[in-house]
């Protein structure tokens, strides 16, 4: 069976279920540093399990996806969540399912990033590894530490295409 996903806009209530939208214009700045800095406080709640500690890490994405794009497979992290912001702006396709043993191919959701939003999975949600429309650095903040927090599904024998 061909599964056809159209993405919409990234929007905090249609990712709620997911994670949380990391949009600096969702909140109002706090002046600090005597005026000359804005901070955008708690954008995103960092989920870790007891074993764990966070991690601040960069990916740069070596190739651009265009759409429509064939999925190649989703993965979780079952541990922590997992924190993706564009360093740039670069727009970036965001695919994902709510957690279980698997993820529920007949209920997953793509979103468009605008490029000035990232995102932050919650732990245990089913998502597409980094896939940005163009080539760009991301911040990423997730689990380090003991266990295996991240579990792959491939999707080569369940076509999945978004538009």
């Amino acid at each position: 069976m061909k599964r056809v996903l159209r993405a919409r806009p990234l929007t905090p209530d249609g990712f709620a279920p997911f994670g949380d939208v990391i949009d600096d214009s969702l909140v109002d700045p706090i002046a600090i540093n005597g005026g000359t800095t804005h901070r955008f406080n708690d954008l995103a709640r960092v989920e870790l399990d007891g074993a764990g500690r966070p991690l601040l890490n960069i990916f740069r994405n070596l190739v651009a996806i265009s759409l429509p794009y064939r999925l190649p497979l989703l993965e979780c992290h079952p541990l922590g969540s997992q924190a993706f912001v564009p360093r740039q702006s670069a727009r970036f396709l965001v695919v994902v399912a709510l957690p279980g043993p698997a993820p529920d191919l007949d209920r997953l959701e793509a979103f468009l990033s605008d490029g000035t939003q990232g995102v932050n999975y919650h732990a245990g949600t089913w998502h597409l590894p980094l896939a940005g429309l163009t080539l760009a650095d991301y911040v990423v903040i997730d689990r380090g530490g003991p266990g295996n927090n991240c579990i792959e599904f491939s999707l080569e024998a369940h076509p999945v295409t978004v538009v």
